[in-house]
């Protein structure tokens, strides 16, 4: 690749990815010309790359947050149609910045592991709450497959991996490393290594336990970085090797998900007040025809259900229709109702005029869940015409899936209506349906989002010995759950919580997911250069990437051909089979949609405890 190909891709990413790589470029070499500055008075010999690099291993928040500023554009630079990602981009950047640090100066990053699982289980919220209304629906639709797809991903990769190394001879403790490495699940390690030190793995003549160990972090600093890198490449394009679009394949899939019925955005969401388009309109008309004087605007509501006043110019005066004004000769009338009858406005109350002040109403857009109330068992007609004054029905959710809202639709006890008109008109509404109007507002939920994450720690934290291996759900997966169980809530009754700004929430998942890959790039970086090692190195390198990539490729087959899953869906499953969140994020971004996400929690539930088993097996059986 030329240097104008590769400055090409630099300048096709957007200019805030150029600037914040400009912006990274400087500050190092601000730090640069600083020692060199200091060089002249304190040693001749001082390095100013070093000192940019021990500063940075001093201030783990610079290295972390310079490692996003330059991953993130690295991750955009496309080059033959194929990029890395934000994920993958700062994963290398972090991983070269500590590579460097420690291969020249020996100076190596310590970042508390907090930092780490902190910004780890923030992501996992942030995911949950995006996937969660379409969880129980995904699981309902597709779980067995979700299930055959984890099974097959994590035997595979076990076979792959424990006779491969059994061919290659390579020596006790490789498998475990490269099963742990390839799945990115640290976790083997621990029980793999329970398996040496409690006896159920029998050390070979002049084998240490130290031999076994230092095997196992081979096997698990190549292979890992390989495989976080590579994963994303292939779970990110799948759907395109196989000739599929993933936006159009998402947008069927979030179709299909949602129940078939174009509702916008589910309740507990982000979107649940935007108007959108409406055949609904306020036109003005001055009053002409005498029937109508002396009557009040809800008596007039009573008459003709499908058009409301909601203003009364008078002269200088403008009265809202909360008041309940009588109608007058000569007055002007602001009228909510369908277009068509509309036109007919002439012949039933008077010439159309041009008053503004008639027609400025502010539109409100609110859920409300119907409770316990004597319209429960009603048509919606029957319910319009009681309470319906002013508004229009957007939407119908049932047990948080959107259906068809027609005049017989009946309404039933725990439904949300999605309401859209004058504020009072939705108050008023929502008071006879004994609820709270919920809107979409910039509260912030700290309190509620930390007892989630105290819930979902505790329940993952949670473990159960079976045979002397410990069994957890995980605290990672225990915050997502925590995630999905609150948007879930939500979307069957808003009244567990407004809308999530989902500003706020998908800063949370990209902060939360960038972070975590920093601070684990620090501490795998500098392992890379102990493991390289003649001709182990490059055995280490084949099976860490067949583990980490023939398996989901197995089960793309089989949901591919076999089971004619969705390409997006299907890309989610396979991710959650490999539990590699960064890939999940990975077929997110290029499909445009969330809606992957439904097919993860369960294949990577299944396998992040099966895993466990087959590394420890792995290590006894060596």
């Amino acid at each position: 690749m030329n240097v104008r190909t590769k400055l090409a891709g630099v300048l096709a990413a957007p200019p805030k990815y150029i600037l914040s790589l400009i912006l990274g470029l400087c500050f190092l070499l601000t730090l640069f010309v600083g020692n060199a500055y200091a060089s002249t008075i304190e040693s001749e010999a001082s390095s100013g790359i070093a000192w940019a690099l021990s500063y940075l291993a001093s201030n783990p928040f610079a290295y972390l947050f310079l490692t996003l500023a330059i991953g993130y554009p690295i991750g955009r630079i496309t080059v033959g149609g194929i990029n890395l990602g934000a994920t993958a981009g700062t994963l290398v950047t972090g991983i070269l910045i500590a590579l460097a640090s420690s291969a020249l100066y020996g100076i190596t990053y310590d970042i508390p592991g907090l930092v780490e699982d902190i910004f780890l289980m923030l992501f996992m919220y942030a995911l949950g709450m995006r996937v969660g209304p379409q969880f129980f629906s995904g699981l309902a639709r597709g779980g067995v497959d979700f299930l055959v797809i984890g099974l097959i991903v994590v035997f595979s990769n076990f076979l792959i991996v424990f006779f491969g190394v059994k061919v290659l001879d390579l020596g006790p403790g490789y498998a475990a490393g490269i099963i742990s490495g390839s799945y990115t699940v640290t976790a083997v390690m621990g029980v793999a290594q329970s398996a040496v030190t409690s006896g159920a793995f029998q050390l070979p003549e002049g084998v240490t336990a130290d031999t076994v160990g230092a095997n196992m972090a081979a096997g698990y600093a190549i292979s890992y970085v390989l495989s976080s890198i590579f994963i994303i490449l292939l779970i990110k394009y799948l759907p395109k090797m196989f000739g599929k679009d993933a936006v159009l394949e998402a947008q069927k899939a979030e179709q299909e998900f949602s129940g078939g019925e174009d509702g916008g955005a589910l309740p507990g969401t982000a979107g649940t007040s935007i108007l959108g388009f409406t055949d609904k309109q306020i036109r003005s008309y001055k009053v002409e025809h005498a029937e109508l004087v002396g009557k009040s605007v809800s008596q007039l509501f009573k008459m003709n259900p499908h058009a409301a006043i909601l203003k009364v110019v008078r002269g200088d005066e403008v009265i809202d229709a909360e008041k309940d004004p009588s109608i007058q000769l000569g007055d002007i009338v602001g009228v909510l109702g369908d277009y068509n009858l509309l036109l007919n406005g002439k012949d039933k109350v008077g010439k159309e005029v041009s008053e503004p002040r008639a027609r400025m109403v502010d539109i409100e857009v609110a859920d409300i869940h119907v409770g316990k109330t004597e319209f429960a068992g009603k048509t919606l007609a029957e319910v319009g015409r009681k309470i319906g004054f002013g508004l229009h029905l957007k939407s119908l959710f049932r047990a948080g899936v959107a259906i068809p809202h027609l005049p017989k639709t009946i309404v039933e006890k725990g439904d949300v209506l999605r309401l859209a008109g004058p504020a009072w008109s939705v108050e008023q509404a929502a008071k006879s349906l004994k609820a709270t109007p919920i809107v979409e507002s910039a509260y912030t939920e700290v309190s509620f989002m930390s007892l989630a994450l105290f819930i979902g720690f505790v329940i993952g934290h949670a473990s159960v010995e079976i045979g002397g291996i410990p069994f957890a759900l995980g605290t990672s997966a225990g915050c997502m759950l925590m995630g999905i169980l609150v948007s879930w809530l939500r979307t069957r009754n808003p009244d567990f919580g407004g809308p999530t700004s989902e500003g706020a929430r998908a800063f949370l998942n990209d902060i939360g997911l960038s972070l975590f890959v920093a601070v684990l790039a620090a501490g795998v970086g500098p392992k890379i250069m102990s493991s390289f090692q003649g001709t182990i190195v490059l055995w280490i390198a084949v099976l860490g990437l067949l583990g980490a990539l023939v398996p989901p490729f197995l089960a793309w087959l089989y949901g591919y051909y076999i089971r004619k899953m969705n390409p997006v869906i299907l890309a989610g499953a396979c991710a959650g089979g490999r539990n590699s969140t960064p890939a999940l994020n990975g077929i997110q971004d290029i499909s445009q949609s969330g809606i992957a996400a439904v097919a993860y929690p369960v294949p990577y539930a299944l396998t992040s405890a099966i895993v466990l088993i087959l590394g420890y097996m792995a290590m006894v059986f060596s």
